[in-house]
């Protein structure tokens, strides 16, 4: 699950790992005109990275945005990465997402709101975010953001936060543990 999806990034590249598609399959390469390395041995690598990919396995990956113009950027990215069937993108704010799955993940990229105006309306969405997954205590959350005051905006403390950044911008990423699922 991917609220706050934007273009599709995060449901896309789940999608690809989940199919186990290699990255750049469908791109050319400068090295493929290199001298020392065959066009065949580009084909043969190609066709082992596509015999490779798992169409059978079941996926279960939704991406959510309340912005309809870049939901439907999401759905021609999926499209264009070959995992569109893959994924359910809908149009929804936060607060309106709900799963009746027991067991699951949340990757998310929120909006950070870098300018100082935008910090109370930054901290009512993730509000909003914390509320929408209170009822997912068995879920993991993943949530990537610049916003200083995550944490305590969001009620709980991660069990993990690594520090990442986003271009120039010292950004942390939040992690919570759900118990794993039986098997």
């Amino acid at each position: 699950l991917a609220p706050f999806c934007g273009s599709g990034t995060l449901p896309i590249e789940a999608a690809l790992i989940g199919r186990n598609m290699a990255p750049g399959l469908k791109r050319s390469f400068a090295a493929e005109q290199w001298p020392r390395l065959s066009s065949k041995m580009w084909q043969r690598v190609r066709e082992e990275a596509e015999a490779a990919i798992d169409w059978e396995r079941p996926l279960e990956i939704m991406g959510t945005d309340i912005d309809g113009a870049i939901l439907k950027a999401a759905r021609q990215n999926a499209q264009r990465a070959g995992v569109f069937a893959a994924i359910h993108f809908q149009q929804m704010p936060v607060n309106e997402v709900r799963t009746s799955r027991q067991y699951g993940v949340m990757i998310t990229n929120p909006p950070y709101g870098e300018r100082l105006r935008d910090r109370p309306a930054v901290a009512k969405l993730y509000k909003e975010l914390a509320a929408t997954i209170k009822p997912l205590d068995s879920w993991s959350f993943y949530i990537l953001t610049a916003f200083p005051e995550f944490e305590r905006t969001f009620g709980r403390i991660a069990d993990r936060k690594r520090k990442l950044y986003n271009g120039d911008l010292l950004c942390y990423y939040y992690q919570y543990y759900g118990p794993r699922p039986p098997r």
